[in-house]
């Protein structure tokens, strides 16, 4: 029998392997709009760390004003104003075609769905493979247009993503894949003291303010926390279209005295280095990454049940569980742990060595890493059989 196909480690050798089996891959990360968020820390965490795994990566974005540029040059952040634009972007994006086209990357990762339709362009005109990442849920009318074509995996950063994904799309199971997001570990130095007796108490939260974080019921428990006499301090990092609507709150629960607003940061960590306690109020939760981060400093948390939480958060283990959108059974939990630091501070130090045993930023480098790869062993198989048919004659 003759021209048949190889055994698979011939193939990776014979087919172009040392790609695949040796030097780096080139792979593009295409983002949308960089902001203080966690979506956005995953794309420059990816960045960092994949040439530790022989992946080169380059960012390409639509704006990266809030990544600092220091950091932009020396990751080298491409940007493409108007990408995403509905009129202006088909210019731009035939702009990047032809910048990548005499050199085009071994496969493309797209890192949030708002940039779908541009990767999957990008794909077709290059021919290459695409990879998708999901943060969070689809709208319950909202449609994946995942081309199957040049689409090859969905990495969903939590079961519960994964679980709603195929369930609303129809997606066959092995195109989807869940790696957990990672956060870096600090170093002893910067995890503080909780509830150290020698400064008044800090409960905080972070991230962009948008409706579907449930700010509102944060500040709903600082007030009623307020009201039993404690002598806390409340914060809210981030900035976003809800801002407005929440100072305004805030002054109505006549609480403006006690809750401190930190808006237009470069990054979470000097909010949560100052907290004595992380709440995370999110109506709807891929999975959470500020919260990790906050976990990683070794700082109790207190979470609702939504989405992706229970992945991290078992209730009175690693951290303490509320119903979405009950400011009154919130308030309660931050009165167990203001009550009790030894407690609080027991509960920090087990989260902390669940987020350095599961979600490290290593061990989600090293397997999208591993995931690309696979991809694209896929591809170079699928091409040798296709260009290389059997032959049945003797």
């Amino acid at each position: 029998m003759n021209n048949t196909a190889l055994p698979f480690q011939s193939l990776v050798s014979s087919a172009g392997g040392d790609t695949l089996d040796g030097l780096q891959l080139k792979v593009l990360l295409l983002a949308g709009r960089f902001e203080v968020r966690g979506s956005s820390s995953y794309t420059l965490r990816l960045a960092e760390n994949l040439d530790k795994h022989g992946v080169m990566a380059e960012i390409v974005c639509c704006d990266a004003l809030s990544v600092e540029l220091e950091k932009r040059v020396s990751l080298g952040i491409r940007e493409y104003r108007y990408l995403h634009a509905p009129l202006v972007g088909r210019f731009v994006r035939d702009f990047l075609r032809r910048d990548f086209l005499s050199d085009p990357p071994d496969l493309i990762h797209v890192q949030s769905r708002t940039m779908l339709a541009e990767g999957t362009w990008l794909a077709r005109k290059l021919d290459r493979p695409l990879v998708l990442t999901l943060h969070d849920y689809l709208q319950p009318s909202e449609q994946l247009r995942f081309d199957l074509q040049h689409g090859r995996r969905v990495i969903a950063v939590s079961d519960s993503v994964q679980d709603a994904l195929l369930k609303q799309t129809g997606l066959a199971d092995e195109l989807v894949s869940v790696i957990h997001g990672g956060v870096d570990r600090p170093t002893p130095a910067e995890t503080s003291s909780v509830l150290d007796p020698d400064h008044v108490p800090v409960l905080g939260t972070a991230g962009p303010l948008e409706a579907v974080k449930g700010f509102p019921f944060f500040l709903g428990a600082a007030q009623k926390v307020l009201a039993t006499g404690r002598d806390v301090e409340f914060l809210v990092s981030g900035a976003g279209p809800e801002e407005i609507n929440l100072r305004r709150l805030a002054r109505e629960l006549d609480i403006t005295s006690r809750v401190t607003f930190i808006p237009n940061l470069p990054d979470f960590s000097d909010s949560l280095s100052a907290m004595d306690i992380f709440c995370l109020t999110s109506l709807s939760q891929g999975l959470g990454t500020i919260m990790l981060e906050a976990m990683a400093l070794g700082k109790p948390v207190i979470a609702t049940r939504v989405g992706g939480v229970d992945t991290i958060v078992h209730d009175n283990q690693t951290g303490l569980t509320v119903p979405p959108a009950d400011s009154g059974r919130l308030a309660e939990r931050m009165l167990e742990l203001l009550g009790d630091p030894v407690r609080a501070r027991a509960l920090g130090e087990a989260g902390r060595r669940t987020v350095r045993a599961q979600f490290g930023v290593e061990k989600m480098v090293a397997r999208t890493a591993e995931l690309y790869r696979r991809v694209l062993e896929k591809e170079e198989r699928t091409k040798y059989v296709v260009q290389t048919p059997l032959n049945l004659a003797e």
